[in-house]
């Protein structure tokens, strides 16, 4: 009988989603973390619905809980990152995206994160480290590229940045465009 409560309870909630009553799924999980306290998904779900609206600490307390259950989530770890990214928290992002990369090394996310925050705390070699790394899991996606370029510009290295806009003319000129008009780089000045 729990269990068809609970599959119950999961649909009602998933069906407030759909329509957009954010606030009617909340209750939902409200009430399925109160009634399953040790199913991930429902506490998982309302920290994301407590993030979206702007309760950090709601969503990191929610966290918490999720990784004193689950210690070596890569993905719990990533989340919680980047709720304290949101909040600002430099130094403990970087830790969540530290670990959160650790425990999955191919969670290009983890690294992503890792590079943002890093580049916020102008510690721009780190950066390119983890934006490269990013990169080499993502070659497609033009975010990576975007902050490596800009972490390269920062620590005054015009030339790789210059590399990385080549590069991206190859299959995301807008980005490349946009990085030649924002970081004064121009891709022919290190040709």
């Amino acid at each position: 009988m729990s269990e068809l409560l609970y599959r119950w309870l999961q649909l009602k909630a998933r069906a407030w989603l759909l329509m957009g009553r954010t606030e009617q799924a909340q209750s939902v999980f409200d009430a399925m973390v109160l009634r399953f306290a040790d199913r991930s998904y429902p506490r998982a779900s309302r920290a994301h619905l407590h993030a979206l609206a702007g309760r950090q600490q709601a969503a990191l307390a929610d966290f918490d809980v999720l990784l004193r259950q689950h210690p070596e989530d890569a993905h719990i770890w990533f989340n919680k990152g980047y709720v304290l990214e949101q909040a600002e928290r430099w130094h403990e992002a970087l830790e969540a995206f530290r670990r959160a990369a650790e425990l999955s090394p191919r969670l290009d996310r983890a690294w992503y994160g890792q590079g943002l925050v890093l580049i916020r705390l102008r510690r721009f070699g780190e950066a390119i480290t983890a934006l490269k790394r990013n990169t080499e899991l993502q070659p497609m996606s033009p975010y990576g590229w975007y902050q490596l370029a800009r972490a390269h510009v920062d620590s005054r290295q015009p030339d790789e940045a210059a590399k990385i806009i080549r590069h991206l003319k190859g299959f995301e000129p807008k980005v490349a465009a946009q990085l030649e008009r924002e970081m004064g780089v121009l891709a022919n000045e290190a040709a």
